[in-house]
This record gives structure tokens, sequence and C-alpha cells, in this order.
């Protein structure tokens, strides 16, 4: 992109924003705050655009309350680029006055954008993967709350039944269903080993005889009604229910995820790549929007992903390497579950991490280096739109 006449920062917020306009030496040629609202965020950009058609638009916030600004000005074909919040701050030590305003902040985004020139262009997903990211962010916080429902759960039984708590694998959904019916030693006696199992097998548990044997023996262990254990069974039986419930949802969202995944043109190449799976690809997809051109080389995507180390060299010490501090958490979490699921069925994988570790290695650091070699592999296949084919094992010449 060729070096544009004016650049127009905005303060992102979530009610008003404020934008500020300078051109090459610096000079404010607007300064307003707008309200967060179509029609005057269409009268802003219109102001702007009268100032130069040439304009490059800088923003401190790429999602949220920036996302109709964002949407408005892609409509108007506007070239856009971020500077993520923290580079801002730091950025406002090094001019003059100590104020803290949203105009200053706007002014200091935009003329960061002026001087910088390492700011790559904001490139909006396509539709599929931003419904993509849509879902992905909410399953992320399902699985957080079954987290934390699950601990609470655990907290909860434990102070009236440690036994039971100490049997029950929770995580599973057969122990969790128990739960819903069954809280307390006493009632677990009462009902006896058979009663439960049919109990479960008519809710389609698997193995419940096992399981219902099991709760019985833990019953067998405690005698004592314990202070509070009625109303405690009650948030039991309750905390239960919760989790399923997040369970049920969990498994919809897995079902929309999929169905959605499924719509994309890069569906196929990237699930072609041995471990990643529906979920991981998707992830992936909501991570990138699976347009590798806004990366430009596989060494950006893995930097964006944190695969790729920094130098952290001072004086005499060199060679001192580190993961960056900015990268994408969930896109290093799709190449780290995927290069470990791949061990199980990918030969070229399991021989890359075999080697790794005879280097002396250890079992995160060759998963790393794994998940970095398979960062340059699905770069070039979505860049050439080819499936993943797996070299056939070089054999000595005879």
């Amino acid at each position: 992109m060729a070096v544009p006449e004016i650049w127009a920062g905005v303060d992102i917020g979530k009610e008003h924003h404020h934008c500020v306009v300078i051109d090459a030496q610096g000079k404010r040629l607007l300064s307003r705050r707008v309200l967060n609202d179509e029609t005057e965020l269409l009268k802003l950009v219109a102001d702007v655009l009268e100032l130069s058609q040439d304009v490059l638009w800088a923003v401190d916030i790429n999602y949220g309350g920036a996302a109709l600004l964002l949407g408005l000005l892609v409509s108007h074909d506007q070239h856009i680029t971020y500077i993520t919040g923290l580079a801002v701050h730091r950025a406002s030590a090094g001019y003059r006055s100590q104020a803290k305003t949203d105009a200053r902040d706007a002014f200091v985004i935009a003329d960061q954008a002026r001087m910088r020139t390492d700011l790559g262009i904001l490139r909006p997903g396509d539709e599929i993967s931003v419904d993509l990211r849509t879902l992905v962010t909410r399953r992320t916080d399902l699985v957080c709350d079954r987290t934390r429902g699950i601990n609470r759960l655990r907290a909860q039984l434990l102070e009236i039944f440690p036994a039971l708590e100490r049997s029950l694998e929770l995580t599973k959904k057969g122990p969790v269903m128990l739960l819903t019916g069954y809280q307390t030693p006493a009632a677990i006696r009462r009902a006896g080993a058979p009663r439960i199992a049919t109990w479960l097998k008519n809710r389609k548990v698997c193995s419940s005889a096992a399981l219902a044997r099991t709760v019985v023996e833990a019953a067998e262990e405690q005698f004592t009604a314990l202070p509070g254990e009625k109303l405690a069974a009650t948030m039991v039986a309750r905390l239960s229910k919760g989790v399923m419930a997040l369970d049920e949802e969990i498994a919809e969202l897995d079902t929309l995820i999929e169905a959605r995944f499924r719509e994309h043109p890069h569906a196929e190449v990237i699930q072609s790549l041995p471990g990643m799976g529906t979920l991981l690809s998707a992830e992936f997809l909501a991570a990138t929007g699976g347009d590798m051109d806004a990366f430009g080389t596989a060494d950006r995507l893995a930097g964006y992903a944190g695969l790729a180390p920094v130098p952290r060299d001072s004086g005499r010490v060199s060679g001192n390497l580190h993961r960056p501090s900015r990268y994408h958490r969930g896109l290093l979490r799709a190449f780290y579950l995927s290069a470990f699921a791949s061990l199980r069925g990918c030969p070229a994988s399991k021989r890359f991490y075999e080697r790794k570790r005879a280097e002396g290695k250890g079992h995160k650091q060759a998963l790393l280096a794994l998940a970095r070699r398979r960062a340059n592999v699905l770069w070039a296949m979505i860049r050439d739109g080819a499936c993943y084919q797996a070299a056939p094992p070089v054999t000595a010449a005879a």
C-alpha cells in the first residue's frame, strides 16, 4: 500500500468513539467525538473522505464495540490497520503531557499509524469464519462454565460424602446423572445396587451395574449423617442438573460448528492434515479467517500462533529465545493439540517427534517443534489448495 495523505485514528468506546485525523506533518485536521451509531458513523466517514480519499484508518480495538465502525469502513473499501491498546499506552509516554483523554489517545493512534511501517492491513474474516469465531467463543465459555460447575459439585459433595466424591469421575455423564437422583449414603444404601442400576439403565447410562456397585460400596464406608446434609444434597442435585444442561448445549454447539465448518472452501484441505479434527479446524479458521494472504509467509503465521521464538539478548547474553508475549492463544492451542493427536496416526509426525526427543528435547518442546513444522505444512496446503499427502518413507538404495 502506498503512503496515504491522511491518517484517521479512532479511540474505540462502547457508546462513543473519538476520531482524530492528521496529515503527513502530524497536523490535526479533524477531532470529533462520535456516537456509536450508524448514522453518526456514516457522517464521520463522509467528513473524513471529504478531507482526502487517500486515508488510512487506525483503531485500537478490532472487535466488540468496534464492529459497526469496521463494517462500515469495509463497505466503503477503506484501508484499516490495528494497533493494540498496550502499544498505544506505551507509545503515549513518548508524547508531551501526561493527560489521559480520548482525544489524546486517538491522536496517538493516528500518529503511530503515520510513523510505523510494520502495521498490517486489517482484513475482516469471511462470513463463515466470523460465524465460527462466535460459535467457538461460546463453546469455550460453556466448557469453562462446566469445569467450574464440576469443581463446585466436588466441593459440595466433599462436605457431606467424601467417599462418594473420591470414587466418582465427574467428568463423565454417568456419575453426574447418578447425583441428580442419589446424593447421601443413607439414600444409596436404602435403594441398593440393583435398583440404582435399573434407574441408571433407564436413563441410558453405560456400565450402570458397575457404577451402582461403586456407589453402594462408597455408602458402606459412611454411616454418619453430617450437619446440613439435606440442603447440601439438594445443592448437589441442582449442580448436577446444571452440568448436564451445559453438556447438552455443548453438544448442540458441536453440531452447529461442524455444519458451518463444512461450508468453508478450505474445510477439506485443513481437515486432511492428520490430527486436525473438526473442532480444532474450526478453531483454526476462527483465529485466522482461513486467508493466508493476510500473513504473507508461514513464519508470520507461526509467529501469530506463538510458535516462532523471539530472541531476548543483552550484552554478552545471546541465543536466549523465548515465546513472544503477544500471540493468539486459541491458535496455539489448535496447533499444539492437533500435533499431539497426529502422533497416533501419522508416521511422519511420529518420526519427527522421536527425532526431537533423541536430540534431548522434552515432550512439550518436541510437540511445539512439531506444531511449528505443521504450521508450515498447513500454510502451504491452503496456499496451494492441496490436501495433505503423506510422503512415502525413504529407503536406502540396494
